[in-house]
């Protein structure tokens, strides 16, 4: 099957969507289909490169400060491509620019468009400061925007059952299901041989302290804020908590550190990379989310594949990660003082922390990412049928070398 995704988040490495997104690609391409990702280009430029056997055209950026861009006017170059890949399905990831106007030519050619939703207000209207009747407000007009995109395709995914209820209760017309976003078991998995000591002083940690961590964007909305308030409460030295991301609110955290007297014990590592990201993992003896915006949480997943008990914010999807008393516990959203509380339980149950490691893969196994890529598979399939879609261009043809050749030649020029 030909498969072209479309989005505004892909190369970056600490955002959801764009992890969703890359990870999807290239699994699908694995299992043999073909896939051609269109996204903005990191540079500004656009360019065609091939990522293993992964296609990815971008498209002239307009880059902004906090990762933003803007991909205006593409119709033209996304037409050509969209041609010549001829797509039996058109998969976009949001509501934004790019994938409007890949919604625009995919309808002119009578090509199936379906979508998954990765979109919260909250993610947005927390970094704005507002009040909270104006941040009412503009949830509501986010809503309304993303609806009057995502009304207009022929079906709709979302990682959890969670999230599909949301999508219901904002009035979604397509049908819906929940597909997990899937986690990587040959990236993300327990390694009792690794030397934990050598990999926590890679990182400027203490190797004898109990070490909680927190993996993703260090963003208002992930009220990273809970559990250093709770540390202030417990006054443990014998307690690290480690934030590895970055992000707008570092250096308000920062700040509350210095004002709490934690800058000690809490630690900062900055974007952690993709190599390090399991050994550190497996270097911690918890995970904590605090978020009360979590559609699912892969940086969770991939927390639960590495046997880790999780502390987690009982707000949106995250429940359906967290069993309490077995794999972790849940305290209440954006509340310190539950959170110490939880975070004691945890402290004080050590015996049972393996137990609950080994709690957590279970419930993690059938979000095995190759699951998720059978699931999709099966989606496009039948969201192709139910269409009864006639194109109105060839689809379903062989993605050749010299295809390949072809498309870059006239679309653009590589990256150097």
């Amino acid at each position: 099957m030909n498969v072209l995704i479309a989005g505004q988040a892909f190369f970056r490495r600490d955002n959801g969507q764009a992890v969703f997104t890359v990870n999807l690609a290239h699994g699908l391409a694995k299992a043999g289909h073909h896939v051609l990702v269109i996204a903005p280009s990191e540079n500004g430029t656009a360019y065609c490169q091939q990522i293993n056997k992964l296609t990815v055209q971008t498209v002239p950026t307009l880059l902004l400060p906090y990762n933003l861009n803007v991909t205006a006017f593409t119709d033209a170059l996304v037409e050509r491509v969209l041609i010549m890949f001829a797509p039996d399905i058109v998969h976009i990831q949001d509501h934004y620019f790019l994938s409007r106007s890949v919604i625009r030519v995919a309808r002119r050619y009578h090509i199936p468009v379906v979508g998954t939703n990765h979109f919260l207000p909250e993610n947005l209207t927390d970094s704005l400061w507002n009040p909270r009747v104006l941040g009412q407000a503009m949830q509501k007009l986010m809503w309304h925007t993303m609806l009057t995109v995502y009304n207009t395709l022929d079906a709709v995914t979302t990682p959890t059952q969670t999230a599909v209820a949301i999508l219901q209760q904002q009035q979604l017309i397509p049908s819906a299901i929940n597909i997990s976003c899937g986690v990587d078991a040959s990236r993300f998995h327990p390694r009792p041989t690794l030397d934990r000591a050598a990999i926590r002083q890679q990182y400027g940690l203490a190797t004898a302290k109990t070490m909680l961590l927190y993996v993703g964007r260090v963003d208002r909305e992930k009220c990273i804020d809970t559990i250093i308030r709770a540390l202030a409460q417990l006054r443990r030295t014998d307690l690290q908590f480690v934030i590895a991301g970055k992000g707008r609110y570092l250096n308000a955290l920062q700040q509350l550190c210095q004002r709490l007297g934690l800058a000690q014990q809490v630690i900062f590592t900055g974007f952690v990379p993709d190599a390090d990201l399991p050994l550190l993992l497996n270097s911690a003896d918890a995970f904590v989310m605090p978020s009360h915006a979590e559609l699912q949480s892969i940086a969770t997943l991939e927390a639960m594949a590495s046997g880790l008990p999780i502390l987690a914010a009982n707000a949106r999807a995250l429940p359906e990660l967290v069993e309490p008393g077995s794999n972790g516990w849940l305290f209440a959203p954006q509340n310190a003082d539950d959170a110490a509380q939880k975070i004691l339980a945890w402290l004080n149950a050590r015996p049972q922390w393996a137990t609950m490691g080994q709690a957590s893969l279970c419930k993690v196994e059938p979000h095995a990412h190759v699951r998720t890529i059978q699931h999709y598979a099966t989606w496009y399939a039948q969201t192709r049928q139910a269409t009864q879609a006639k194109p109105s261009i060839e689809t379903g043809r062989s993605r050749t070398p010299q295809w390949q050749a072809s498309l870059t030649a006239l679309l653009s020029q590589r990256e150097p």
